[in-house]
């Protein structure tokens, strides 16, 4: 008989509050769902306003302790050579542009949650299509296939910005360009995958990228494959092997998720570590470790989510509430598979610093 290590099953979401409670309405998730995208929009906009207050053209731009307004002078608005701002108008723009929609956002919150249906499935017109249980492999790649074509329109937008309208930051001049000439060789764009740079294998993997070219070229590739994805899942039910390799539950759902978070910050920490095209020193500067530390601290922050959802989407799976010993060990066995990358890789890196 296998053994089998007891995380009993329950209902009593209390302790932890928040969303847990409606795990089970479709409804009012969704307005949960949109009213935190109406806060992300309103931090952002309100801390990009806070920083145009409190602007000082005089100092550099990294001695100021900025946050927003670098990551907006690099997509191209309202900043010359040397990284400097030339003009604060778009960044206000922008900051309003977020908390008009913040607004909008936490009306539709509140409409879903408090006049809205508590079950999509009781609404009227299109929106019943969009209820889901969580148990039914098609209606979620339904949902997931309008979050991929959502995600595959913006990173078409950006490399529009960077090939029509305007271009973007570039370090390696200084100065604001136009980028028309990505590079569309698939060879190049998903060799940077396997750590190949220039056809010589690199350490940074991915953040070894030096030109806008690639860069653009990449967000091209990943448009047209989010939106290509996207389409196959809301017309296409999950193949086989995937029913049968996926847990389909809410907890399962969400470590999934969370592991996919944690990927794009341990990501993130690299390029903001490594990449100088992609955060520039004059707009970042040159000691960035305090950034990426703190990328590095939501992979890890992320990471214990994706786990501790994962052995709860386990447990509610297992009709006797239990999660199996296999489960644990191949847990285990994936956890130290992700410490050994995540070692090697700081190795490689330093490394490569030295050099």
């Amino acid at each position: 008989m296998t053994a089998t290590t007891s995380l009993q099953r329950s209902d009593n979401y209390d302790w932890l509050s928040g969303n847990a409670r409606l795990i089970n309405l479709s409804g009012q998730l969704l307005g949960a769902h949109i009213a935190h995208a109406g806060l992300i929009m309103f931090w952002a906009g309100s801390i990009t306003l806070l920083e145009v207050t409190n602007f000082q053209p005089d100092v550099a731009l990294p001695e100021q302790g900025l946050l927003l307004i670098p990551n907006v002078a690099r997509l191209g608005w309202g900043v010359g050579a040397e990284g400097t701002i030339t003009n604060l108008y778009p960044y206000f723009v922008i900051g309003i542009l977020h908390l008009i929609a913040s607004a909008v956002l936490g009306a539709g919150g509140l409409f879903h949650v408090f006049r809205g249906v508590a079950n999509l499935k009781d609404a009227q017109g299109r929106a019943a299509k969009f209820h889901y249980e969580w148990n039914d492999p098609q209606k979620l790649g339904f949902i997931l296939g309008h979050h991929l074509i959502f995600l595959g329109v913006a990173a078409l937008f950006f490399a529009g910005k960077a090939i029509f309208w305007g271009g973007i930051y570039d370090a390696t001049i200084a100065n604001v360009r136009i980028v028309s000439n990505p590079t569309l060789n698939p060879v190049t764009i998903f060799g940077y995958l396997f750590g190949l740079s220039d056809g010589v294998w690199n350490p940074l993997g991915m953040a070894a990228v030096d030109n806008l070219e690639d860069i653009i070229g990449g967000h091209i590739w990943v448009g047209i494959a989010c939106i290509a994805g996207g389409a196959w899942h809301i017309t296409t039910e999950p193949l086989d092997w995937a029913k049968k390799a996926f847990t389909y539950n809410g907890h399962a759902i969400l470590s999934y998720s969370l592991a996919g978070v944690a990927l794009m910050a341990f990501t993130s920490a690299y390029f903001v570590a490594f990449n100088d095209l992609a955060f520039p020193p004059e707009l970042y500067g040159i000691d960035r470790s305090s950034f990426a530390g703190t990328q590095a601290l939501l992979c890890g922050t992320f990471l214990g989510g994706h786990v501790w959802h994962a052995f709860k989407g386990k447990a509610e799976a297992n009709d006797l509430g239990i999660v199996s010993d296999t489960d644990k060990l191949r847990a285990t066995i994936a956890g130290f598979l992700v410490l050994a990358v995540v070692v090697i890789s700081l190795v490689l890196l330093s490394q490569s610093s030295f050099n």
